[in-house]
């Protein structure tokens, strides 16, 4: 049994803030939720009027990690700019339109019913061959159709989450998988070739049905790319020179300006809060909005006069960013007993090291970064929920006293960290 959450844990101002410091978190939606009963009808009702039907589809960059390794952050966004230039560019031109904001390296589409199945197929195939001709990183894509909900810009449901999922984890570079739900939207007499995957955790075919690899088929014809200019998070000048600095990789003199123009260095803070899932997802959607909503108020707290220092609060996840270690690990530590007093563990990963923090349309902030990263390897992909993260990087400039050293590889990268 999930507790619920009401708004007497909340400060009593949370749900006043303007929207240029709550970015694209509901609250309003959260409020409604905090004063109902909280049960799988409750939540349903408030979801009805954001219900859309269609495809999604979601792509993640491949072999990212061990390039952050070698190349710097510039170059890196660059080379990741590439890709969802022409993921953009394709989709916009059947109809499709950007989910969220592409500030990493993954992207999101959503494509109406009224969009064959043929033509997405024959867009994704054309996508991945305009990729492996022109970028230098490759993607892998995941695509469903059914129903979500369209909140605050954001694209939420089970399935959503889903397809997500297996596109970030489980798709290889130049691959796109589909659910069985597109497949059953082709014509008898298509002509692509898909091939059953079976080597998918059970939970998402449970989910979403059976998936299938698209190994080849029909490309666009007719139709051409038309507006490359996916939701970017960056400021017109700053997109202006990474555009520039695409043709000019070579160019030391010219990275070496862009660098000092615009890089930071700080140390940044990921944390994941912990929550128990409902039965119903739509039920444990709210719960995650509403984490989200008392992560934000915790981070408002602590910071007092720094809000500076917090980039974005999502579902269970906030980051954070400060000048000195030490200023970091305090504000770390005071939100893990925060949490901790209302019965909520969390993990916490912390790195430094060069940073590009951009201004969002609605107000909020964004950040790119290998650090962001590593605290992400260190605290979600091996940590454990209660504990706190060093990276190596901070070793000599950090107390450690008292911290256990580890050692693992994640995506064929050893890594070594410090656990409180």
């Amino acid at each position: 049994m999930v507790e619920k959450l009401t708004k007497q844990r909340y400060s009593s101002n949370l749900f006043d803030v303007t929207q240029d410091i709550i970015g694209a978190l509901p609250l309003k939606l959260v409020e409604q939720w905090l004063s109902s009963n909280q049960t799988y009808a409750d939540a349903l009702q408030l979801l009805e009027s954001h219900r859309v039907r269609g495809y999604s589809v979601s792509s993640d960059s491949v072999g990212l990690t061990r390039l952050c390794q070698q190349k710097g952050l510039l170059e890196i966004l660059a080379i990741i700019n590439q890709p969802k230039k022409l993921v953009h560019a394709y989709g916009k031109a059947i109809g499709g339109a950007s989910v969220g904001i592409w500030a990493a390296d993954n992207t999101q589409m959503f494509y109406p019913d009224s969009i064959d199945a043929v033509t997405l197929l024959a867009t994704l195939l054309t996508i991945q061959d305009e990729i492996a001709k022109n970028c230098q990183i490759k993607i892998g894509l995941g695509a469903h159709y059914g129903s979500f909900y369209s909140i605050s810009g954001g694209l939420y449901g089970i399935e959503a989450d889903a397809i997500e999922d297996i596109a970030e984890n489980h798709t290889k570079g130049g691959e796109i998988l589909i659910s069985q739900a597109i497949c059953d939207r082709l014509p008898a007499n298509h002509n692509f070739t898909l091939e059953k995957h079976h080597d998918l955790p059970r939970n998402l075919i449970t989910e979403i049905g059976d998936i299938y690899q698209v190994m080849d088929g029909a490309r666009l014809e007719q139709i051409k790319p038309t507006d490359p200019a996916y939701p970017i998070p960056y400021s017109p000048d700053f997109y202006a020179d990474l555009l520039e600095y695409e043709t000019r990789l070579t160019d030391q003199d010219f990275a070496h300006n862009l660098n000092k123009k615009y890089i930071q260095h700080k140390v940044v803070v990921l944390i994941e809060s912990k929550n128990g899932l409902a039965e119903e997802h739509e039920v444990d959607m709210f719960n995650q909005l509403s984490f989200s909503a008392l992560m934000k108020d915790i981070g408002l707290r602590l910071l007092g006069t720094q809000l500076e220092s917090e980039i974005k609060v999502l579902s269970s996840l906030g980051i954070y960013t400060f000048d000195e270690a030490k200023t970091a690990i305090d504000f770390a530590q005071n939100f893990r007993q925060e949490l901790a007093k209302q019965d909520i563990a969390c993990r916490i990963g912390i790195d430094r090291g060069e940073v590009l923090i951009f201004n969002l349309a609605i107000g909020t902030r964004d950040i790119a970064g290998m650090p962001v990263n590593m605290a992400s390897k260190i605290a979600q992909d091996k940590g454990k929920f209660g504990k706190l993260y060093l990276s190596e990087s901070l070793r000599d400039i950090a107390d450690i006293n008292g911290f256990k050293e580890i050692s693992y590889e994640v995506s064929g990268v050893k890594i070594t960290a410090y656990e409180d």
